[in-house]
C-alpha cells in the first residue's frame, strides 16, 4: 500500500510512547521492588539485633548493626517507591532507581561480613536493577 500524502518518503513509523511500562522497564520495577523488600527485611533483622546477624571485631567497616539497619530500610523504601513509580512510566524513577541500586551496592558490600550470602544475593539484584534500567530505554518518535 502507498501513501496518498504528496512528497511522503520512507515511512519512519514510531509507535507512540505509552504512559505505562513495558519490557525491561517492567523487569526493573519487578526487581527493584523485591529488592527494596528484601533490603528492609535485612534493615529489620539488624535492628532488632536478632541472633542471625553475627558483629565481628576489627573489621574496617564497622558500624552498629542498628545504623545499618535503618541505612538498608531507608535504601529499601526509596527502591519500593521508585520500582512502582517506573510502572507508570516516570522518568525520574529510572534515574533514581540507578543512583539508589548503586548506593544499595555499596551498602551491600560494606555489610558482607554480617551477613555474606544476604549481601551477596542483593549486590545481584541490584545489578540487574541498574542494567534494565540502562538497556530499557524508550525510542522518542522522530
Amino acid at each position: 500500500m502507498t501513501s496518498s500524502v504528496a512528497g511522503a518518503g520512507p515511512s519512519t513509523y514510531a509507535p507512540e510512547p505509552r504512559p505505562f511500562a513495558t519490557g525491561w522497564t517492567i523487569f526493573a520495577g519487578v526487581m527493584m521492588i523485591a529488592g527494596g523488600i528484601m533490603a528492609v527485611f535485612q534493615g529489620i533483622a539488624a535492628i532488632t539485633k536478632d541472633s542471625l546477624i553475627v558483629v565481628t571485631r576489627h573489621y574496617v567497616y564497622s558500624m552498629n548493626t542498628a545504623g545499618w539497619g535503618w541505612i538498608h530500610v531507608v535504601i529499601g523504601v526509596v527502591l519500593v517507591l521508585a520500582g512502582v513509580a517506573l510502572f507508570n512510566g516516570s522518568g525520574w524513577a529510572r534515574v533514581v532507581g540507578v543512583a539508589v541500586a548503586v548506593l544499595s551496592m555499596i551498602a551491600n558490600f560494606l555489610w558482607l561480613p554480617y551477613y555474606p550470602l544476604w549481601a551477596i544475593v542483593l549486590i545481584a539484584v541490584d545489578a540487574f536493577v541498574i542494567w534494565a534500567l540502562c538497556v530499557g530505554t524508550t525510542k522518542k518518535a522522530t
